[in-house]
């Protein structure tokens, strides 16, 4: 097997307007087709390429995809990445793929990927690997026969308890385990809402700009999402009542309004539940990272002030451990006890069991608590940098929201830039963003993109990938 040089490429053209991950799909592809590259030959590393041209390795990963996704390369694992076997040098190469910004498609949230800027990812690099490696062996020896039975549909009944106790303490909620659903994920929360308290015509308020995956389950459920606008003070109640009076539920985000981060002021909470108890309504409280607040100690939970049992309150593990965990949990009031177990057992599988036994020795052992903390001074220091770094290169193209919490920045653009097509030609570079526009109903919104600070190590990387944003717009 022969192993091609970088060398063999053509240079890369720092000042072309092509983005630098289509430079290298296109050398390589050229380098195929005249022979220069053949079957079988061992092509670089994407760390060793990304060392020798000075790139995020991000931008190699996504240049090296394509070409995998073409079937032109192939990974071997410990023996490299090479040239598909029995591919004819000279043949004619497929048509390059449309450029994202000619397909403006909505964002996948999210992608299997770890891109820099990359949204919903807490910083994995900092993630107690090592005490959680030892807690899940020690699971695993523990297990007994009947630790492999079919799950609980409802959470593994010590898992409950240690939710419950964490939110009494820490978000004010005063709820019993058997009042917490234990679920996959956040849509899998929504499904198990949808399925128990709504039918096909009813009208929820959503936050207006929301986010998108909510608005899309409940389309798929023929559910009517209704616009509400949000402002400094959070959703504004008095419009969505204008709007909705008689809507069937609302869903929220109070703590750190998603995607604005403004938190939900008392006077519209204590308005919001007031009107769900008028109406018979439900809130839906998403409180996908209420943990992580800077300017002073989280707020309580909008549920804590729940008085009429019409509030049920998500929460998930994603934000706080790791997205491939695939844990979350929903806390309902007492009364719907039965009607969430009915619904769970027509509906539910149950999410892994040893998952969730290292979950719960986790948090027993006082390590989940001792992670808040960490990350709660970490994000705050990575925040800090992310916007130094950012505001030095790009400060005179954007503007940068004050925000008093969450993982994530808002960078308003100045000018009449798309947010789109800026995040369309990020991607194309190895980058990650979101458009606000893709938050927003019912029109475009303000242009602005969604970054997230919790992989951003220094002040240093930031303005490196600042410059690669400034290159773009």
């Amino acid at each position: 097997m022969t192993v091609i040089e970088s060398s063999n490429l053509s240079p890369l053209d720092r000042s072309a307007a092509e983005p630098f991950y289509r430079q290298i799909y296109d050398r390589f592809r050229s380098a195929i087709a005249s022979g220069t590259l053949k079957p079988g030959d061992r092509i670089p590393s994407a760390r060793a390429l990304m060392k020798e041209l000075g790139l995020a390795r991000g931008t190699i990963e996504a240049a090296y995809s394509l070409l995998a996704a073409e079937g032109y390369i192939q990974a071997r694992g410990q023996a490299g990445t090479i040239v598909t076997p029995g591919l004819k040098p000279g043949a004619s190469l497929a048509s390059p793929p449309p450029r994202a910004e000619d397909h403006e498609a909505p964002p996948s949230f999210r992608p299997d990927t770890t891109l820099p800027f990359q949204m919903g990812l807490p910083a994995l690099d900092a993630f107690p690997r090592k005490i959680w490696a030892r807690l899940g062996a020690r699971c695993v020896r523990a297990m007994q026969p009947v630790d492999m039975a079919h799950p609980s549909v409802y959470g593994l009944q010590a898992l409950r308890a240690e939710i419950a106790s964490y939110l009494n303490i820490s978000r004010g909620l005063n709820c019993a385990p058997s009042q917490i659903f234990v679920t996959s994920g956040y849509r899998h929360t929504i499904g198990l809402i949808g399925r128990a308290l709504l039918k096909e015509g009813d009208r929820v308020w959503l936050e207006n700009p929301g986010y998108p995956p909510t608005r899309e389950m409940l389309t798929h459920m023929n559910i009517d999402g209704v616009a509400v606008p949000v402002d400094q003070e959070g959703i504004d109640v008095l419009e969505g009542i204008r709007l909705a009076p008689r809507a069937r539920a609302a869903v929220v985000t109070p703590a750190h309004q998603s995607p604005l981060g403004v938190s939900l002021s008392l006077s519209r909470r204590l308005t919001l539940l007031n009107w769900a108890a008028q109406h018979k309504a439900w809130v839906i409280e998403d409180d996908y990272d209420g943990e992580y607040r800077y300017a002073s100690r989280p707020l309580p939970a909008l549920k804590s002030l729940d008085r009429e049992g019409r509030v049920l309150y998500a929460g998930t593990f994603s934000k706080v451990l790791f997205p491939s965990i695939r844990l979350a949990y929903l806390v309902v009031p007492e009364a719907l006890v039965d009607r969430f177990e009915q619904i769970s057992q027509a509906f539910a599988g149950g999410s892994p069991q040893l998952t969730q036994a290292i979950v719960t020795a986790f948090i027993t052992e006082g390590h989940f608590a001792r992670h808040i903390q960490r990350m709660r001074k970490l994000y705050a220091q990575r925040r800090t940098e992310a916007v130094a770094g950012l505001e030095a290169v790009l400060g005179k193209h954007v503007r940068i929201d004050s925000q008093p919490g969450g993982m994530h920045l808002i960078l308003r653009l100045k000018a009449t830039r798309s947010d789109r097509k800026l995040v369309a030609r990020m991607k194309q570079a190895g980058l990650y963003g979101e458009a606000l526009s893709d938050w927003t109903m019912n029109a475009d919104g303000s242009s602005a993109v969604l970054l997230s600070f919790t992989n951003i190590e220094s002040r240093s990387i930031a303005e490196r990938l600042a410059r690669q944003i400034l290159g773009l717009m």
